[in-house]
């Protein structure tokens, strides 16, 4: 469950099953990660910064699909130190 070291994107998608909106695999184990696993350092809301205590590495939480209802399905992504102090300030 926990990230991989070569993982840098996690997408999750939604699916249409029965007629009812499901997450994907990726998107419950995006949430899983980010309940459980991720540290939280900086923002909120449609944009956050997480950090993975085992390696260091930073991780935006953001929902891609703003036109969509609640944003959308999530999307993880590794931020190397100089992009997340570039976007979320010196926290980082």
């Amino acid at each position: 469950m926990k990230i991989k070291p070569e993982e840098t994107d996690l997408l999750g998608k939604w699916e249409v099953v029965d007629g009812q909106v499901v997450s994907d695999a990726t998107a419950e184990r995006i949430n899983v990660l980010v309940d459980k696993y991720l540290e939280k350092v900086a923002g909120s809301g449609w944009e956050t910064l997480f950090r993975d205590p085992r390696d260091g590495r930073y991780w935006e939480l953001i929902y891609p699909e703003s036109s969509w209802h609640g944003g959308g399905p999530p999307r993880l992504t590794y931020l190397s130190k100089e992009q997340a102090r570039g976007k979320y300030g010196s926290i980082v």
